[in-house]
């Protein structure tokens, strides 16, 4: 037998053992024109957009593994497959540690079924990590767009419109404070001993009077100007 193809008999053997580890892997697309038999590390970086030093780290982590034909770094079909995993994880943003889990447990997959069902589970896990961190991103924004435009106000405004708090009720400013405190309109409304649109409408006034868009801006006026402690 030729040198050539005891190489890539030995290539072919080492990759069937390999496959033995992962009976089963879910459904990943995978990319064309890849060629059927081992696969050179260069086609292997073009096909999933990745450099070979991505590749190499992914060995180091136990991911994918290559072999070897002649000085020739290949990779075999189940590398491939992995391969294709690995990047459905890594476009999602699956931290490296998730997916060497979600492959160790795939190791154990007794059924195509069974392999789905972990990476879907695998997925969902990461749509709610997502989801939350949206919720986060969405109310940091806020939070930055109320302080701008409290900015914007505060350059077209004299610092000192507010500056001399009589214009404010003696029950608007318990309720200011109330606020600077972290109430909420209900807990005030208890705390003063009113109805709750009462106390809604005595908080609209007090934001009217600070020429403020939202309570938020008006207790961060307030404390500017020293009518209030936060």
């Amino acid at each position: 037998m030729p040198d050539g193809s005891k190489r890539l008999f030995a290539a072919a053997g080492i990759a069937s053992e390999a496959r033995s580890k992962y009976r089963f892997l879910p459904s990943a697309a995978l990319p064309p024109d890849l060629p059927e038999g081992p696969v050179p590390i260069a086609d292997m970086a073009n096909a999933f957009g990745v450099t070979h030093r991505t590749l190499h780290f992914y060995e180091e982590k136990g991911l994918i593994s290559a072999n070897r034909i002649g000085l020739m770094r290949v990779y075999g079909q189940d590398d491939v497959m992995r391969m294709a995993v690995i990047t459905v994880c890594r476009e999602t943003g699956m931290p490296i540690a998730v997916i060497q889990e979600l492959m160790d447990e795939l190791r154990n997959a007794d059924s195509q079924e069974s392999a789905e069902a972990m990476f879907r589970e695998a997925l969902q896990v990461r749509k709610r990590e997502l989801t939350a961190e949206m919720s986060t991103l969405h109310r940091q924004l806020q939070q930055v767009g109320d302080l701008l435009d409290f900015d914007d106000g505060m350059e077209t405004q004299p610092l000192n419109d507010n500056q001399d708090s009589s214009n404010l009720t003696a029950q608007e400013r318990r309720c200011l404070e109330l606020m600077a405190e972290g109430y909420s309109t209900q807990r005030i409304a208890r705390a003063l001993d009113l109805k709750h649109d009462e106390t809604r409408d005595i908080e609209a006034g007090i934001i009217l009077k600070f020429r403020a868009n939202n309570r938020f801006q008006a207790i961060a006026k307030a404390v500017l100007l020293g009518i209030v402690q936060a």
